[in-house]
């Protein structure tokens, strides 16, 4: 055993005092903070800035200069090369600026400052950064539970919790901390929650006690919003009106296209916008209750009511025209040309109808009945408004979710000079009460949009800055979990995260329970030749996988694939095919949980979140070598439907049986972590938790169905 010498240990000692004392020396050097505190909202970013300093040991001083200090300007003002909500950090020896030509781009600048010093933890090593947004508009989609649209048990839930403030502060902090601009708040009819009118009191079923206490809730909703840049549209579906109203006027709730439904709601749009001085603006969806109405008869009631109103409100705001069954751009062009609105009109436009967490190549839309794309909405590229796409997501609410490279690709390859934006949120899942997480399970969350915080990180800062790089969502992992490895997390989740997609890919899908792709579930078969429903259960049967068309037109269906090998015909190089594309999720999956394995060892039974991030991360990969085992499964079997040949048949049964295995694996995980819990409404008149409510393990028996199919 080697003994260090007195001489060592004494010289060891002062070389670690004498560096201790020059970090105490370089780290407390003071940083002056000096910006406009009449801005709208600085103080939230320079909160994150303070707090950024001070954990790096850097003293904060305000508006205070003295010599050797670190300087930190913020300064709003003209400046040619910056763009609405875009900033420039700029460095001059100990002194940084930030400029910016608005409040949220001097927010988003001094957010920017403070997530570099937490970074690099060094002043000294803050780099020059210019940021203008990549698109205008960057929306939430978001439905609230009172009058929902779509019918659930699950809404039920979110009732209280949508009505706390408290909510609504924290979602909007992830808002605007993710660069979110635009909130859209989706509701049957709206209207009787925000005021109650004059010469329609019927309409709404609050007292005056109560409706006192809705507008306060709004006003200070609206009010936290625009202190953070954020727009707030309500939007609506059309014709609705409420039951009292429809009882008083002896007028049906749905569909009613009488004068006085048309003054009702002219007067409820014109009185909401002339309350709230703070709403961002107004939205419309010609829906599901303008039948037997023409196009143009639908976009007549839309300027005889919504349109007119917002011309005559003493309060300035904008309009949002929604594209799902508008049936007739040039319609909605004429409407729009004749409202001669002054702002841009927002025309909202389904990307693969409602499951475009898929292919990020356009292969659907939702404006009318059929799904087919009509470029009619933006060619010739219209002057007075512009397109964004809806990126609906109805095919994961359960487990975390995160695919950097899918979101640029989106971005990539939609980025039109018609497009100013992106909205992206479900209409079946609200993110508000997490009914998912078994109770008795600790929660270092109150919020359901908090379990899933890689989602709204990657969508919205990918949207404000498409050029942000892995290093941002990294740190995001290595400052949420410091123990851990934040560069494996990512590529876990990159890996894991590809199977909804690629199953959205291959299976195709329109409304919003046409597919479930966590769940590997079809509850409604889409309305056209989609393929075989057994009418079994919801959930995707190997005969109904083999049968289905695919929605990305690179890639081949099971039955095309058999059919062109039958037939020895070559595999165009362009396509995937359904053994390729096997391989793929094999790959992938191989690949995240071989990364899991190593994240392992930071377990922590002290930190439930990260274990079940971890736990999210090995059900996606397993549900990849699911979809992989029943892919080949069913080229197998549709092989032996189709030659006879036995070995395809035994290899199909192989296949299902390995299938088996893998679904028991992923009840054995989810079950650990998440209860049962109502997925849809299948009777809209009574609860059906045998049919309605979801887990993984509930569909065992159907996968042990498969085996039985392909024997």
């Amino acid at each position: 055993m080697n003994i260090p010498s007195r001489t060592s240990f004494v010289l060891k000692s002062i070389i670690g005092v004498a560096l201790l004392v020059l970090t105490r020396q370089l780290a407390s050097a003071q940083v002056a903070l000096i910006y406009p505190k009449t801005v709208r909202g600085i103080e939230l970013s320079m909160t994150k800035v303070r707090e950024a300093l001070n954990q790096n040991n850097y003293p904060v001083v305000e508006n205070q200069k003295t010599p050797n200090d670190y300087v930190l300007k913020v300064i709003v003002g003209k400046d040619p090369n910056i763009k609405p909500e875009g900033y420039a950090i700029r460095k001059a020896g100990k002194q940084f600026t930030i400029n910016a030509v608005d409040a949220s781009g001097s927010r988003y600048g001094a957010l920017a400052f403070a997530e570099q010093i937490s970074l690099k933890r060094d002043l000294n090593k803050i780099q020059a950064q210019a940021v203008n947004p990549t698109f205008a508009v960057r929306t939430i989609k978001f439905n609230l539970p009172w009058e929902p649209y779509r019918e659930s048990k699950s809404m039920e839930y979110h009732l209280s919790t949508c009505r706390d403030l408290k909510f609504w502060e924290s979602y909007l902090n992830m808002m605007f901390e993710n660069r979110f601009n635009v909130l859209a708040l989706y509701n049957m009819h709206p209207f009787p929650y925000m005021v109650k009118l004059d010469d329609y009191p019927e309409a709404c079923p609050f007292s005056d006690k109560e409706m006192e206490d809705w507008k306060s809730f709004w006003k200070n909703l609206f009010r936290m919003a625009k202190d953070r840049g954020i727009d707030v549209f309500i939007v609506n579906w059309n014709i609705v009106v409420p039951k009292t109203f429809a009882q008083k006027h002896n007028v049906p709730e749905l569909n009613d296209t009488s004068l006085v439904t048309a003054n009702y709601t002219r007067e409820s749009v014109l009185s909401v916008i002339n309350e709230y001085e703070e709403l961002g603006g107004i939205g419309v969806t010609l829906a599901d209750w303008m039948n037997n109405m023409t196009a143009k008869q639908r976009e007549d009631w839309i300027a005889s009511t919504f349109v007119r109103a917002i011309n005559q409100a003493k309060h300035k705001t904008r309009f949002m025209h929604r594209a799902v069954l508008s049936g007739s751009p040039a319609e909605m062009r004429r409407v729009i040309d004749e409202a001669k609105l002054p702002d841009p009109v927002l025309v909202e436009v389904k990307f693969n109808w409602s499951h475009g967490h898929s292919t990020p190549h356009l292969a659907l839309t939702h404006d009318n009945t059929t799904g087919t794309i009509d470029k009619g909405f933006w060619s010739p590229e219209p002057k007075n408004y512009k397109i964004q796409w809806m990126v609906r997501n109805e095919d994961f609410w359960i487990l975390r979710w995160g695919e950097p490279d899918f979101i640029r690709k989106h971005i990539e390859v939609n980025s039109k000079s018609y497009v100013d934006g992106y909205h992206v949120g479900s209409e079946g899942y609200i993110p508000a009460f997490d009914y998912f997480t078994k109770p008795e399970l600790g929660k270092t969350w109150q919020y359901a949009f908090e379990r899933q915080w890689l989602f709204y990180r990657m969508w919205g800062r990918l949207l404000y800055d498409q050029k942000t790089p892995d290093q941002t969502f990294e740190h995001a992992f290595e400052k949420k979990y410091p123990f851990s490895d934040g560069k494996k997390l990512l590529n876990a989740y990159r890996f894991a995260s590809r199977m909804p997609l690629r199953l959205a890919s291959f299976y195709a899908a329109t409304w919003d329970y046409t597919l479930y792709s966590e769940g590997f579930l079809s509850p409604r078969s889409p309305a056209g030749d989609y393929g075989t429903d057994d009418g079994q259960s919801l959930f995707i049967s190997i005969n109904e996988l083999i049968d289905h068309k695919v929605l990305d037109p690179n890639y081949l269906s099971i039955k095309d694939y058999v059919k062109q090998i039958s037939e020895m015909k070559k595999i165009p190089d362009n396509k995937v095919d359904p053994i390729t594309l096997a391989q793929e999720l094999t790959v992938n999956a191989d690949s995240a949980m071989a990364l899991v394995q190593s994240l392992e060892k930071f377990n922590s039974k002290f930190n439930y979140e990260y274990n079940q991030e971890l736990g999210d991360i090995k059900t996606w990969s397993l549900l990849s070598r699911y979809f992989a085992s029943k892919l080949r499964a069913g080229v197998s079997l549709h092989f032996f439907r189709t030659t006879g040949k036995e070995k395809d048949r035994q290899n199909a049964i192989e296949y299902l049986e390995t299938c088996l295995k893998i679904w028991t694996e992923v009840a054995e995980i989810t079950d650990k972590n998440y209860s049962e819990v109502p997925y849809f409404k299948s009777d809209p008149k009574n609860d059906n938790p045998d049919v309605d409510n979801f887990s993984w393990k509930k569909y065992l028996p159907q996968v042990e169905r498969d085996i039985e199919i392909a024997r």
